[in-house]
């Protein structure tokens, strides 16, 4: 006789998957920081595969609109073939200002996960309800990691 266990047995869940990849977040946040652009990194994730990849590009790109989101978003797009990612779940170092938050709403994106929150520009600041109702945030995950990297880069810059 066969048993079968439907039981979840992933050794990393809820928690500590975000971890997981807020790491892989951070990581694309430390190319930025070591090519002299703000450094915030964000994966797009769907049933456990990262689709999407983007790290802060406003400087090589001159342009004011490539944060690290605005390119996750276009490439998980792009794989997906489609401009909604539902289904998906953006974890992003920093707390999504304004204009990314805007873009988060567009895609449709069910969940949000932040590291540390951005009290000067971060969506949240100025008005909480730009994000889909249908959003869930998460914040303060990997939070010291993601505010040492960003305090690090602006101390450099004094």
């Amino acid at each position: 006789m066969k048993v079968y266990n439907f039981e979840d047995n992933h050794p990393l869940s809820g928690a500590n998957l975000d971890e997981q990849y807020m790491r892989e977040a951070l990581k694309l946040a430390q190319r930025a920081f070591e090519e002299d652009e703000i450094p915030i990194g964000a994966i797009i994730v769907s049933n456990g595969k990262i689709i999407g990849k983007g790290y802060n590009l406003t400087e090589r790109l001159n342009d004011v609109t490539a944060h690290a989101e605005m390119q996750a978003f276009t490439a998980a797009a792009n794989f997906l073939g489609g401009k909604y990612l539902r289904d998906c779940t953006l974890y992003v170092t920093i707390e999504p200002c304004v204009m990314c938050a805007g873009a988060s709403y567009w895609t449709q994106i069910p969940r949000i996960v932040y590291g540390a929150r951005d009290e000067k520009r971060g969506y949240s600041s100025i008005h909480d309800k730009i994000i889909h109702p249908k959003t869930t945030i998460v914040g303060g995950v990997l939070e010291s990691e993601c505010a040492a990297l960003m305090m690090s880069f602006f101390r450099n810059k004094r």
